[in-house]
């Protein structure tokens, strides 16, 4: 582990731009512990989680700026400036974001605007939401016959309230589509989706807090998906999958977070649509 430890020093006035993961602390990297342990100061999201952040130092500084859809608790720029001014104070500083800081996390912008204002960066990714989430839910992203691809996106409104996505590369069966920050704008995307040629009968599923104990799986259609929102009141963070992967190696809720037990394996054939 000496040659580990050596490559991930973080010096004073230094800032590491870390990814925690979907959750779970056991998919943090090495890396990404590293530079946890070295913090002085840590300036995290809402979707780190508890179990994350108990593997701080006692005497880090924390500094809390997560937001949520539709409130924004610390402004963009603000965070970028907190980033800056405690890099400027000599600190150790730790930026860290829930999932990868590189997909939907805004790491880049905070890299660009740290090393524009002389402040040196180490990246650190994590284990994106859309594979730490489904993997955990029993889906794989693609599978042999099934699925020859994967697309990440955001189903989040644009400024003028719509949701401009390439509705129709979205629709190719072959491919698994997995949206983040979409619960809200749901109906809207199960509607596109069925609009541009997506069969509403395609497999689909939620997963809410997915990799961490209180893990829920939601399985269903797109077409049945708006009513299983409302049926039981599913809130972010959640994501939406999209595809035949859905159900290829189980079609009910998993008792242990990436565990598939074989006592209760079936032939892809045999298994029906389902709700856990």
């Amino acid at each position: 582990m000496k040659n580990v430890n050596s490559k991930s020093i973080l010096q004073a006035g230094e800032v590491a731009l870390v990814g925690s993961g979907p959750g779970d602390a056991e998919l943090l990297t090495i890396r990404a512990l590293r530079f946890i342990e070295q913090a002085e100061v840590a300036i995290y999201d809402r979707l780190v989680s508890d179990e994350i952040m108990a593997l701080l130092p006692a005497d880090c500084e924390r500094l809390y700026v997560g937001k949520e859809q539709a409130k924004h608790c610390v402004p963009q720029d603000k965070i970028n400036e907190l980033l800056h001014q405690y890099a400027q104070q000599g600190k150790k500083v730790l930026r860290l974001k829930g999932g990868d800081p590189f997909i939907f996390g805004r790491g880049g912008e905070e890299a660009e605007y740290l090393l524009k204002n002389g402040v040196s960066c180490h990246l650190c990714p994590g284990i994106t939401a859309a594979s730490g989430c489904t993997t955990y839910a029993g889906i794989p992203l693609t599978h042999r016959g099934v699925a020859q691809g994967c697309t990440f996106i955001t189903g989040h409104m644009q400024n003028d309230g719509q949701l401009n996505l390439p509705w129709k590369s979205l629709s190719d069966s072959s491919q698994t589509v997995v949206f983040y920050m979409g619960i809200n704008t749901l109906p809207s995307i199960t509607e596109q989706l069925i609009k541009h040629g997506r069969d509403a009968n395609t497999p689909a599923a939620l997963i809410r807090k997915g990799t961490q104990p209180e893990q829920q799986i939601f399985r269903g259609k797109i077409s049945t998906l708006a009513a299983l929102v409302a049926e039981h009141k599913i809130t972010p963070p959640t994501l939406i999958v999209i595809g035949d992967v859905v159900n290829q190696l189980t079609d009910i809720a998993l008792a242990k977070p990436g565990f598939l037990d074989a006592k209760n394996y079936q032939q892809p054939e045999q298994l029906s649509v389902k709700v856990g």
